[in-house]
């Protein structure tokens, strides 16, 4: 069976041309499948009989089951465990953020069953891989969160920041985007789409060379090869030295600023020495840090940074005039924070 969700919509207008129909009827369905959010084939009453018939025959739209929803504490954060069409599972987070009279709706998203990459401090990493999923699984995802938020706003943002390595389902993932990015659809712009990647430097070269303007955050998470790889196993075949040649070229081919990642965990990367050595490493990067402190997860013993670390770090970046931020510590207790996804494993 065809699975609509996995088609851009010119792959859509070539498809319904095969069956001698038009890009009106392609728009259309376009416009039922991510417009009217409709969950059934057989809800595209308006098209024409014959276009319908065939598409309940041969076509489906991949949605995933829903095998756990729960809700944190702050009444606005969400995760949701949705099941594959194979049985397996993965975990996605619907963040909702309010300030003042505007309401920002933003889905965390899953690109893999799993990761390979390891990271000591990850839940997903922890797991192990299994699969990368399909243009239509990472879609499925966006449009449950669609759903799950039409009562408050309409989805604004995405953050592919869930179980799996991004730039390691590459493919997969632009198609996605592009689906999801379209004007006549969910209309999500490039500037309010990250990826986040722990540093595979083929997926940043790729970017850079294709000219995907998204936001690219890099989770560093240390500033010397030898810290790097103790923490992230990806730092042997992907060394912090070429990471962040790839990191100039791809400032230089984009002109914009890259997003680093440093998960501040007490006693290990959060000193003023470690601050020092990251400000030295970001010297002539347009830059950013996003400072998170340390989620817990089952294998890792680690403690995060406290306050008064924190405040430190960031005043020796401000020093460095390199701009700072601490992520919001968000769904904690649902295990839907960052690094704690394990899709209930």
């Amino acid at each position: 069976m065809l699975n609509l969700y996995d088609l851009t919509y010119e792959q859509l207008s070539e498809f319904l041309q095969e069956w001698s129909f038009s890009k009106a009827h392609a728009r259309r369905i376009w416009n039922y499948l991510y417009r009217e959010l409709i969950t059934d084939v057989a809800a595209m009453q308006e098209l024409p009989a014959k276009l319908l018939a065939r598409l309940r025959e041969e076509a489906t739209l991949g949605q995933l089951a829903i095998s756990r929803q729960t809700a944190a504490d702050d009444g606005h954060t969400h995760k949701y465990l949705l099941r594959l069409h194979d049985g397996q599972q993965i975990e996605t987070v619907q963040m909702i953020s309010v300030k003042g009279p505007a309401v920002r709706v933003t889905a965390c998203l899953s690109s893999q069953v799993g990761c390979a990459l390891g990271c000591v401090f990850c839940a997903t990493g922890q797991l192990g891989f299994t699969r990368n999923l399909t243009a239509g699984e990472i879609v499925a995802q966006a449009l449950h969160v669609a759903r799950s938020a039409a009562g408050a706003e309409r989805l604004g943002n995405l953050v592919l920041m869930g179980m799996g390595e991004p730039l390691l389902n590459y493919d997969a993932v632009l198609t996605a985007l592009e689906v999801m990015h379209d004007s006549g659809g969910l209309a999500i712009g490039a500037k309010q789409v990250t990826i986040s990647t722990v540093g595979v430097i083929p997926g940043i070269v790729r970017l850079a060379d294709e000219g995907r303007k998204f936001s690219l955050a890099v989770s560093l998470h240390a500033a010397t090869q030898r810290e790097r790889l103790a923490m992230i196993p990806a730092a042997g075949p992907w060394p912090l030295d070429e990471l962040m040649a790839a990191c100039r070229y791809y400032t230089c081919k984009l002109q914009q600023k890259i997003f680093f990642e440093w998960t501040l965990i007490a006693g290990s990367n959060d000193s003023a020495e470690h601050a020092r050595e990251l400000a030295a490493l970001l010297q002539n990067i347009p830059a950013q840090v996003n400072l998170i402190p340390l989620n817990p997860t089952a294998g890792f013993a680690g403690e995060p940074g406290q306050a008064e670390a924190i405040s430190r770090f960031r005043e020796v970046l401000r020093q460095s005039s390199i701009p700072s931020s601490v992520r919001q510590r968000r769904g904690i207790n649902i295990a839907a924070g960052c690094g704690q996804l394990a899709g209930a494993y």
